[in-house]
């Protein structure tokens, strides 16, 4: 099983992203499960967002307290709290920076890729300068560092579950896929 947390802040799109990806893994025949967590909802407040992949059915129904992947939509975030302990030794940290990945001390129990998320929402015109909608763009990295489902699924999920700009969203996960930096 492969578990996935989300971690973002109202109206980046955490939710969605954790949606999208449950799509995508489900088009290429595994056995998902994606809900959300909501400390407030309102714009800005922290979410999180949860999501299991395995070849067999689902029946756990708890939250993941250690993730196999953790997906960072504000780094503010992974400079509040130590983000490692959230984690699985070997597991992947996907981050929504600008800066590279040397700039971040995780240690060695775990990978790090780093995607300018931000910029490529905001070149495609998903949200705002302030708050860009990053959810697809940090699922073309998903898809190439993990290589666990391809971007064509991801885009396929799009296609299916983005009911507006539609032609911005899959060039924002196609960009992020050619861009994403990552030290394995």
């Amino acid at each position: 099983m492969i578990e996935v947390v989300f971690r973002g802040r109202g109206g980046q799109g955490a939710v969605v992203a954790s949606r999208l990806l449950a799509i995508a893994f489900h088009q290429e025949g595994k056995y998902v499960q994606s809900f959300p967590q909501f400390a407030g909802e309102r714009r800005g407040a922290p979410v999180a967002a949860y999501l299991r992949v395995d070849e067999r059915e689902i029946t756990l129904r708890f939250n993941i307290y250690k993730a196999d992947r953790l997906v960072i939509l504000d780094e503010k975030l992974a400079k509040k709290e130590p983000m490692t302990h959230d984690l699985k030794d070997n597991g992947w940290i996907l981050l929504n920076t600008a800066k590279s990945v040397d700039h971040f001390a995780f240690g060695n129990q775990c990978r790090v890729a780093c995607v300018d998320a931000g910029r490529i929402a905001v070149e495609e015109g998903l949200g705002s300068l302030t708050q860009p909608i990053v959810n697809t763009a940090i699922l073309g990295a998903y898809a190439k560092i993990t290589q666990e489902v391809s971007l064509e699924s991801v885009l396929a999920a799009i296609d299916e579950g983005v009911p507006y700009k539609l032609e911005s969203n899959r060039e924002a996960a196609k960009k992020a896929y050619d861009m994403v930096k990552f030290r394995s």
